[in-house]
């Protein structure tokens, strides 16, 4: 009997394979990081080849360590960074171009060009999205249009498109199925999320041949078996989930009303609003929150570009960390009559603002500022960041029902005490925070043990959903309203013309 499923979980900065058993408890984990590559300010390209590579070097760690054979798998399920792109020959596997990742904003040029021509309103009401270069169509036109002979290939059939999903599926099953999922396909700015389909008119928009792209199904679906000799059999791949959506369904937020926020390099907050497909009058963006059964659910999202990446960037960028684990310490120990306030705005800034052309700043600097009071503001930009999202969220919720006075979080900083209580108090909301933290993978296991009978009912799953910690906010009203004005005004003075 099968005992396991293992969720592959391929992210900005590191892929990894993490084994599930029966009672949805983690068995094993393997995790493989790789180069980022930053050819140009505000470009982001990962090595096609260095995303399989890890991806199935983990696989391979994760079984090994479980002690795991082939027969003890029931199942393999994809969760993936979204929105990165890949065009492949269809012959030999091999990505035409780099991956462009979701971060990267050299397509900024084109999306203004469409708003100018009128487009955006068209585009938003068919996707939920917003013309900007974070979504997958135009970076595809990007590489058909500067890779030499790309387009004429692409129109003779001999090229394919996807996410990284569809790019792992097509190595795994040697070639044999082009698939991505709804949610995934959602993510493209090519997809109408109220028909299901590929939008004719869109590829049409953005120059995108339909014979580019992959065959969209449900999130929990048959898309095919791994070629034996990768992992010793030919093992079943039963779902796929980008990844915000798989940590929705990994956290169990089935119900109208619930909402996640996961906290990886970027942040990410989704609400869900059932069959409704809601739109946002706050610039907001209305995604398909997962896809069963032939039935979409919706959700509300926002995503922040920069949360975990700014911890990375004082441990890389200035070199006054060796670890994330170290800032906490260092945030508590920060003078609190120092307000500095860090806009980690990298590669533009993400919603509500949707700013591309805006750059990062400090603010606040003294001659005593120093190592602690820099952790310090890169842990709260993430939460004034959230806050930003939620405001904007509930205020579109509202509009529609309501929603629960209530945050799930995710991902790896959610580790930090320091960062969930400065987040419950700047939110004025409690914040839970679950026994399994990795519920971004626990949620593409769950689809694809779903499919194959290996778990339950989406019912069974919610009542496995168990709580570690609730965060109470427990700050004066007067302290967080100047610590939000003071952010709401930093990020004035960076935005674009401001």
């Amino acid at each position: 009997m099968a005992g396991y499923v293992i969720a592959i979980d391929q992210g900005t900065t590191s892929s990894r394979a993490i084994l599930f058993g029966a009672d949805y408890r983690i068995v094993s984990v393997a995790q493989q990081e790789f180069e980022q590559h930053f050819p140009q300010s505000g470009w982001v390209e990962h090595e096609a080849e260095d995303l399989w590579e890890t991806t199935l070097a983990t696989c391979r760690e994760a079984m090994e360590k479980a002690g795991a054979k082939p027969a003890d798998i029931a199942a393999i399920g994809i969760t993936n960074q979204r929105e990165t792109t890949l065009v492949w020959d269809r012959k030999t596997g091999k990505a035409i171009h780099r991956a462009i990742v979701w971060q990267d904003r050299r397509t900024a040029p084109l999306c203004q060009e469409l708003k100018a021509k009128g487009w955006e309103a068209q585009v938003t009401a068919k996707t939920g999205l917003l013309l900007d270069p974070y979504f997958s169509g135009t970076k595809v036109a990007w590489i058909l249009d500067e890779v030499e002979g790309a387009r004429e290939r692409a129109e003779r059939g001999e090229l394919a498109f996807g996410t990284v999903d569809s790019f792992l599926l097509w190595r795994l099953t040697g070639g044999k199925v082009h698939a991505t999922d709804a949610t995934n396909a959602s993510r493209t700015l090519l997809f109408n999320i109220h028909e299901g389909r590929w939008d004719e008119e869109l590829l049409e928009l953005l120059r995108v041949p339909a014979s580019l792209l992959p065959e969209v199904k449900d999130c929990a679906s048959d898309f095919g078996e791994t070629l034996p000799e990768l992992l010793g059999a030919s093992l079943p791949i039963t779902g796929i989930a980008g990844d915000q959506q798989a940590a929705t369904v990994g956290q169990a937020c089935f119900s109208p009303g619930m909402m996640k926020s996961t906290y990886g390099t970027g942040c990410f907050a989704l609400l869900n609003t059932g069959p409704q497909s809601v739109i946002s009058r706050n610039r907001m963006l209305t995604t398909i929150a997962y896809q069963l059964d032939g039935k979409r659910t919706y959700a509300l999202e926002g995503a922040i570009f920069v949360a975990g990446a700014a911890v990375q960037w004082l441990r890389d960028g200035l070199g006054i960390i060796k670890s994330a684990g170290e800032t906490a310490a260092m945030a508590d120990a920060a003078d609190e009559t120092q307000p500095v306030y860090l806009v980690p705005a990298f590669t533009g800034l993400g919603a509500p603002y949707w700013d591309a052309d805006a750059r990062g700043a400090l603010f606040g600097l003294t001659r005593k500022t120093g190592p602690n009071e820099l952790a310090r503001a890169a842990l709260e930009a993430v939460c004034y960041q959230t806050r930003d999202l939620l405001e904007a969220m509930t205020g579109d919720w509202r509009d529609a029902q309501g929603r629960d006075n209530l945050l799930r979080v995710d991902g790896g900083m959610v580790a930090s005490d320091w960062t969930m209580q400065f987040l419950a108090d700047i939110l004025d909301a409690p914040v839970d925070r679950p026994e399994v933290m990795e519920t971004t993978a626990l949620g593409a296991a769950y689809l694809a043990g779903r499919q194959v009978g290996f778990y339950g009912d989406l019912e069974d799953f919610s009542k496995s959903w168990k709580l570690e910690r609730r965060f109470e906010p427990d700050m004066a009203e007067r302290t967080r309203a100047a610590k939000y004005a003071g952010w709401k005004d930093a990020v004035k003075r960076v935005r674009t013309g401001s």
